[in-house]
């Protein structure tokens, strides 16, 4: 049996959606697009932003086991980035992250929750190279941080006013997020 033009265009349409979806090939393809696509997260406009009324959360440190809580962090910024290693569009963000991190770890609380395996985020930290630091939930998460959706990420001010809500892959390394980190980091 001979295939139509039309037929075989279809087939090969087919194929690649197959390889997009269910193949390695398809995960590096939905990062790229991810990152291309990835803009400067919104701030928030400040009548609108939500108070952390909760601050207990207790995570445990992927290196060194310790267990932390978000209470400690009270009065501080912190960054919170809900993430997954098998996520395209985390997987995407994570190098302005890095960016980000480098040059903000030392004055910012940068929290990356995740809740896969151990092994395996050890593997994409090595295989990437990354040195932001990794949590274990070890209590439910504050209301106002859950999210179904990952990657979520949260900016929150020293008074627990969430000043970014972003899901989804995001530019952190832009010049918007660095000039709100400076002027939240002198309030």
């Amino acid at each position: 049996m001979k295939l139509k033009k039309g037929q075989v265009s279809n087939l090969v349409f087919l194929v690649v959606i197959v390889v997009i979806l269910f193949t390695p090939v398809g995960t590096a393809v939905k990062v790229w697009v991810n990152r291309f696509i990835a803009f400067s997260p919104g701030i928030i406009d400040a009548d609108d932003r939500k108070l952390l009324t909760d601050y207990n959360w207790r995570l445990e440190d992927a290196v060194t086991g310790d267990i932390e809580n978000l209470e400690q962090m009270k009065g501080e910024v912190v960054l919170v980035n809900l993430w997954a290693t098998w996520c395209p569009p985390c997987i995407a963000e994570m190098p302005s992250m890095q960016a980000l991190y480098d040059s903000y770890g030392d004055k910012v609380n940068f929290l990356f929750v995740t809740s896969d395996k151990k092994a395996s985020v050890e593997n994409f930290m090595s295989e990437h190279k990354y040195t932001f630091p990794v949590y274990y939930e070890r209590s439910s998460i504050p209301a106002e941080l859950f999210s179904r959706s990952i990657p979520a990420t949260y900016l929150i001010d020293k008074e627990g006013r969430i000043v970014i809500d972003k899901t989804g892959a995001a530019d952190w390394n832009s010049q918007q997020v660095r000039d709100q980190l400076d002027f939240l980091l002198k309030q």
